[in-house]
């Protein structure tokens, strides 16, 4: 009785309609647009979005770069919000509660990827942001069980990264191997930003390569941490044992196995690349590794966010008001965020 209380409380103050940046076309600008605040499923919350943050991916969607978008879409999967109605066969969450929302929107449970414990490839998956509406919006519905409670220390804007390209980053870090101690990231972003933190955590050398001649970009490299910061072009002082690339640049895979080590893997850590050129089988030879990462399991959300505040990761992030998405996504394009551009409602 008293948790019905507690809904119908919460109920009566949704409004019935929300402000939300809706992409109507690949390719074109977000519209602002009044639209109706969504009603959860059975299996669904409705939440009041507090900040989403700005990832490269919301780019390849509005790009046009990524194929089939439901359209209209609300973009957007980086999402930090309070629960504020649930739906009848909802059993964990409650309102009130803070939530994360990641990439990952839905799995089927039932696929051969889905039964051998690799959801993230599951076959009839949902996405937020790309499938199913995403978080530049006031109000999002997203599934219970792809919901990630946040602490206290993240339940907040600066928490927003994690929900992207701290996961991401985090899957991608955990496919270098055990025997890392010099690891290179290309393109030092939001997510290199998180992911420098877990190295260090755990002794790792880290060799930043950046954009060549983009010195805002390396100094800010250096002051996360990195032992070094040069251009992609550049050979690092000594051989690296693995490389994570962020940067959506397929020519960057021949320049990171040029300076990897033998035995050592270069994870390709984006959901779309530029085509990769060809390079002699000498880089390759030795037993190097390349090597994708596609989406991400719960399990890597409930093991990173588990992990995040023993270290404890904080991330830098830029303020935009939603009605400046599309100034936001433009900073993020052109480079000119240092850490993750954060929407906040």
């Amino acid at each position: 009785m008293n948790y019905m209380s507690t809904e119908q409380t919460q109920t009566d103050i949704i409004p019935a309609v929300m402000q939300a940046m809706v992409l109507e076309k690949a390719g074109g600008r977000l519209a602002a647009s009044t639209l109706a605040v969504p009603k959860p499923g059975p299996t669904q919350v409705l939440v009041k979005v507090m900040a989403c943050g700005i990832c490269r991916t919301d780019l390849h969607v509005i790009d046009g770069e990524l194929p089939h978008p439901k359209l209209p879409l609300v973009p957007g999967h980086e999402i930090v919000g309070t629960v504020v109605r649930t739906g009848r066969n909802i059993t964990t969450l409650k309102a009130g509660d803070m939530v994360g929302i990641p990439w990952l929107g839905y799995t089927c449970g039932a696929c051969r990827y889905c039964l051998r414990q690799q959801e993230n490839l599951c076959e009839n998956a949902l996405f937020t942001g790309y499938t199913i509406d995403g978080g530049y919006a006031e109000y999002t519905v997203a599934y219970e069980q792809y919901c990630f409670q946040m602490g206290s220390q993240y339940a907040c804007p600066a928490g927003a990264p994690l929900l992207c390209a701290g996961l991401i980053g985090y899957r991608s870090y955990t496919m270098i191997g055990p025997h890392v101690t010099r690891l290179g990231i290309y393109g030092f972003g939001a997510a290199a930003h998180i992911i420098i933190q877990v190295a260090r955590h755990q002794h790792i050398e880290v060799y930043a390569f950046t954009r060549d001649g983009d010195r805002r970009a390396q100094e800010f490299a250096l002051a996360q941490g990195a032992v070094w910061a040069g251009g992609a072009s550049d050979v690092p002082p000594a051989l690296l044992d693995a490389a994570i690339i962020f940067a959506p640049a397929g020519e960057l895979i021949p320049l990171a196995l040029r300076s990897i080590d033998k035995g050592g893997v270069v994870v390709c850590g984006g959901i779309h690349m530029s085509n990769i050129p060809s390079f002699p089988y000498r880089l390759l030879w030795e037993e190097r590794i390349i090597r994708s990462v596609a989406n991400l399991s719960r399990k890597d959300g409930h093991d990173f966010l588990d992990l995040a505040p023993r270290i404890p990761i904080r991330t830098e992030i830029q303020h935009f008001p939603l009605l400046q998405a599309n100034e936001a996504l433009e900073a993020f394009r052109k480079g000119d965020v240092s850490g993750a551009a954060v929407l906040v409602m």
